[in-house]
């Protein structure tokens, strides 16, 4: 088993508050989970308006296959035009780690 973990620093467009910060999240947050089947969470940069860091997690039985998923979440976020990807961290567990 192996369990990936995808971290996206995410840069919003026109928002100014934070009520236009959830509006403008929650899409993507459900975009994620209904295209892809994994975990998602806002996971930082909560008081910030025009920053958001969003956190994926995958678990499936072989390494390949979470770093194809983690690939197609950062595909799908940096394709999003009214936001500008900053970074994405993909990191991989197995039970060998211990």
């Amino acid at each position: 088993m192996f369990v990936g973990a995808l971290t996206l620093d995410i840069l919003l467009g026109d928002v100014r508050s934070l009520k236009q910060k959830r509006a403008a999240v929650r899409p993507i947050i459900a975009e994620i989970q209904r295209k892809l089947t994994v975990s998602v969470a806002e996971t930082g940069q909560h008081d910030l308006h025009r920053r958001t860091e969003i956190g994926v997690a995958v678990v499936a039985s072989t390494a390949a296959y979470c770093s194809k998923v983690m690939d197609s979440c950062e595909r799908l976020v940096a394709d999003r035009p009214e936001i500008e990807l900053l970074s994405a961290r993909q990191r991989l567990f197995s039970p060998e780690e211990d």
